[in-house]
């Protein structure tokens, strides 16, 4: 049986009533980064705060962010999402957890909280690796300045810190957009759901699944370049190569 192309599908009206298959498409897009950008926000203020507290000298803390670290990196992220959608709620007085599952977005949240967890473990090992690639010097310098310990890691550390790993931060973000597409598996119909719809609807199986991956394409080489003029800005010279951000993604 030989397939039946129709590139001109993305124009037809979709069974969904949201216009045409295109608007679908974007409509997926929209979530995929809705979901991205706050999971991603989520990732970095818990992985910055993790990833200081594994660099103090305080031990019990330094465990309790490794065994965080640990938690969340090595359990897989589908199986994560299904735990905190299908788990969660149950674990929960009865009450807080049937409203949980009544929310409208309850998949939108459900997969930010998700990948936000996740990915924070990931940029916490970022974090400590590059507050723990800076010279001692810099934190003695703090304390010789009479700045407390925590105003050394604000004003000192992890300023640094942040612009020695931007090329790694830069590819966990680029992770977090392409990892949105494991919430399709709760229900949230981010790019990879609405093309998975749009082929269930029309057949047309490689024209919705080549519309997304093009894309997804786009959009990461646009977030790409944009930290790629980022990472130009606050580059330290003597701590990233010139030419080096390329090879970070």
């Amino acid at each position: 049986m030989n397939y039946h192309w129709n590139w001109r599908i993305f124009w037809e009206a979709s069974p969904e009533g949201t216009g045409s298959y295109l608007d679908t498409l974007w409509s997926g897009l929209f979530w995929t980064l809705s979901t991205a950008l706050s999971a991603w926000v989520m990732a970095l203020v818990i992985g910055a705060i993790i990833g200081t507290i594994r660099t103090t000298p305080n031990k019990v803390a330094v465990r309790f962010a490794d065994a965080y670290v640990e938690l969340f990196r090595n359990i897989p992220l589908l199986v994560q999402m299904f735990l905190w959608y299908f788990v969660m709620p149950e674990l929960l007085p009865e009450a807080m957890g049937n409203w949980l599952k009544s929310m409208p977005n309850a998949s939108f949240i459900t997969a930010v909280l998700c990948l936000g967890f996740f990915t924070s473990s990931r940029v916490a090992v970022q974090i400590s690796a590059g507050i723990q690639a800076l010279p001692r010097g810099q934190k003695m310098a703090g304390t010789a300045l009479g700045l407390t310990l925590p105003q050394t890691y604000r004003f000192v550390l992890l300023p640094m810190a942040f612009r020695i790993v931007l090329p790694p931060l830069t590819s966990e973000f680029l992770n977090v957009i392409k990892n949105s597409s494991v919430a399709l598996t709760i229900g949230l119909m981010e790019l990879t759901a609405r093309a998975r719809s749009m082929q269930e609807f029309s057949f047309q199986v490689f024209e919705a699944f080549t519309a997304a991956t093009l894309i997804y394409i786009v959009v990461n080489i646009i977030v790409v370049n944009l930290m790629r003029l980022l990472e130009k800005r606050v580059a330290i010279p003597g701590y990233i190569a010139a030419g080096s951000s390329g090879g970070g993604h």
